[in-house]
C-alpha cells in the first residue's frame, strides 16, 4: 500500500501501483478522459490522492461490470452528487447482471444436461460434441 504522504506525489508508475494496474491502463484511462493528465514539473508527472481515487473507483465500478461511457457518467455524477441518476445507473446494470446470470444457468443446465446422456459407457456420438456440431 502507498504511504499517505506519498500520495500526494506519484508519478504514473506509482499510482498505476495503487490502483493495482498497469501505466498503459492509466495511459488508456487519460485517452478516454477518465484520469487527467497532470502537467509536467520538473520532466515528471505527478499524480495525487485524488487520482488514486478515481483510479480505484474506475476499476470498483468496471468490477461491477459498467461500461467506460457509464463509468464517465458515474464520475460526472459524483461531482454533481445527482443520487437518482446514478440509482438508476445501478438499477440498469443490475437488470443485466440478472440476465446474464440467468443465462450463464441456463448454459449450465444445458451443459449438465449434455454431460449426463453423455455417460461413460454409452455408445454413438457423444451428445455434447454434437450438440457443438455446425
Amino acid at each position: 500500500m502507498v504511504q499517505s504522504q506519498e500520495v500526494e506525489s506519484l508519478t504514473i508508475g506509482g499510482l498505476a501501483a495503487a490502483g493495482g494496474v498497469g501505466v498503459e491502463t492509466i495511459r488508456f484511462y487519460q485517452r478516454n478522459g477518465l484520469i487527467q493528465t497532470p502537467t509536467r514539473e520538473k520532466g515528471v508527472r505527478r499524480y495525487g490522492r485524488e487520482d488514486v481515487r478515481r483510479l480505484r473507483f474506475i476499476r470498483q465500478a468496471q468490477t461491477a461490470g459498467f461500461t467506460l461511457a457509464e463509468i464517465r457518467e458515474l464520475l460526472a455524477l459524483d461531482a454533481s452528487e445527482d443520487r437518482s441518476r446514478a440509482r438508476e445507473l445501478a438499477k440498469g446494470r443490475i437488470e443485466a447482471l440478472d440476465a446474464k446470470i440467468l443465462e450463464l444457468q441456463r448454459a449450465r443446465d444445458s451443459l449438465r444436461r449434455l454431460a449426463d446422456e453423455c455417460a461413460e459407457g454409452s455408445t454413438g456420438r457423444c451428445p455434447i460434441l454434437t450438440s457443438f456440431d455446425l
